[in-house]
């Protein structure tokens, strides 16, 4: 078994510069400060090919969990996905120019699958003071594609959308986006941490006492 994953994306159409990588490159080196094993950043292309091509191969390496990072362009607030689809869109193509090959992911896969670590997830994000909603719906791109595929591994998983730097009048100060992404990596940190322990001891399904299912908003 190997450490926590940990993954993001690269830019895509629309998002020349992709938050949820510099988010995981802090958050992974937040962790490597701590005791126990280094987790492994995986920054994939925003591409269908990244899944088969980079995803895969670190997922048959059995990670004790996998955090995925990626961000919600329209989004407000952090979203914590509760489940994927196993649907893609054909009206949207990635940062190649390639559009998914097939409505379904994986033909001969459920309709869905689930994350059993959203809801205590979400209060752990609202305990570090962050603005965090539980969300059904990780859409039909890559960050859902990517999550179908990692979800059917047999460790703790989950997705989690970050909202893009807010487009001001005035750019933020460096203090100011320094505080904010300080936050975002101390809750994380708790949250990744928990998950790799509760993988490492074979509690794939939740790593807290059963909780109710997180309200969607």
């Amino acid at each position: 078994m190997t450490p926590l994953l940990i993954t993001a994306f690269g830019p895509f159409p629309g998002m020349p510069r992709n938050p949820s990588a510099a988010l995981a490159r802090a958050l992974g080196a937040a962790l490597r400060r701590r005791a126990g094993p280094a987790p492994r950043i995986l920054v994939l292309r925003t591409a269908y090919a990244s899944i088969p091509g980079a995803l895969l191969p670190a997922l048959a390496d059995q990670p004790a969990a996998v955090l995925m990072l990626g961000v919600a362009s329209r989004a407000k607030r952090i979203r914590v996905e509760i489940r994927s689809r196993n649907r893609a869109s054909r009206l949207y193509p990635d940062a190649a120019g390639r559009i998914s090959a097939r409505l379904d992911l994986d033909p001969d896969g459920p309709a869905s699958r689930c994350s059993a670590v959203a809801a205590q997830a979400v209060a752990i994000l609202r305990r570090h003071g962050l603005d965090a909603r539980a969300s059904n719906d990780a859409g039909r791109y890559l960050c859902n594609a990517s999550y179908y595929a990692a979800l059917a591994v047999d460790a703790p998983v989950l997705f989690v959308h970050i909202p893009p730097v807010p487009r001001t009048a005035r750019p933020l100060s460096r203090a100011t986006a320094q505080a904010a992404m300080g936050r975002q990596v101390r809750a994380l940190a708790e949250l990744a941490g928990l998950m790799a322990v509760c993988g490492r001891r074979g509690r794939s399904v939740s790593f807290a006492k059963p909780a109710q299912r997180p309200r969607v908003r």
